[in-house]
């Protein structure tokens, strides 16, 4: 499997665009908790632009920021150069991560899991390269708690979205997929983000960390 994905308009629109709108909306704060306390080696799946290395606190020792898409590699490449700590930018993809067995002390999910060609390969992936009790943080939009909104997002996952975003999916289960892959959930947040007058089919966000068991998977 290739470990490159090119999605050239979603990349410059994402980077010039979206993400910076994201940052205004203030997803900052959930960047934030997302990484709170980390420490050690992390793995980061789809990196993207970098938006999260400057958040990373000062515990962890290095970063390996898996990121398929070229475009927004290369600018991942660059937010590495200030990163508030060791950033090493990585072309892969999570479905076949290119790092040993048992190598991370924890990985990151942030707004990626919804991309992925197959969520349950890519858990399995992310499950492969920590070590046991190693810790998966992750931060996703996912399927709207309401009926009328949920068929908004299997319509769009169904046509368009998908090409238009980079391979997106609006209506993914990404909690129960998570559990599914066999971590253990020890936090959920589940909330609305961006507080908008009229709801968004990427609205719904999930919030959490999760432990890969310590057993042996077999």
């Amino acid at each position: 499997m290739s470990g490159r994905i090119k999605h050239p308009i979603f990349a410059r629109i994402y980077a010039k665009c979206a993400g910076p709108c994201l940052e205004r909306a203030g997803i900052g704060v959930h960047r934030d908790r997302l990484l709170a306390g980390l420490s050690g080696e992390v793995v980061e799946v789809g990196a993207g632009n970098g938006l999260n290395f400057t958040r990373y606190p000062g515990t962890v020792r290095h970063v390996a920021a898996v990121e398929p898409e070229p475009d927004l590699r290369a600018l991942a490449e660059q937010a590495a150069r200030s990163a508030s700590v060791p950033v090493e930018v990585v072309e892969g993809r999570a479905e076949a991560l290119p790092f040993p067995d048992e190598s991370f002390d924890a990985a990151v999910a942030c707004l990626v899991l919804c991309s992925v060609t197959d969520q349950s390969v890519a858990l399995a992936e992310i499950s492969r390269v920590l070590r046991p009790g190693g810790t998966l943080r992750f931060f996703e939009h996912v399927r709207s708690d309401f009926a009328g909104m949920r068929g908004v997002q299997r319509a769009l996952d169904a046509t368009i979205w998908p090409l238009a975003a980079g391979g997106c999916h609006t209506a993914r289960d990404t909690g129960t997929a998570i559990a599914a892959a066999g971590f253990a959930v020890t936090e959920l947040d589940c909330f609305e983000f961006p507080r908008t007058r009229i709801p968004l089919p990427i609205q719904t966000h999930i919030l959490g960390a999760a432990t890969r068991p310590s057993a042996d998977r077999g």
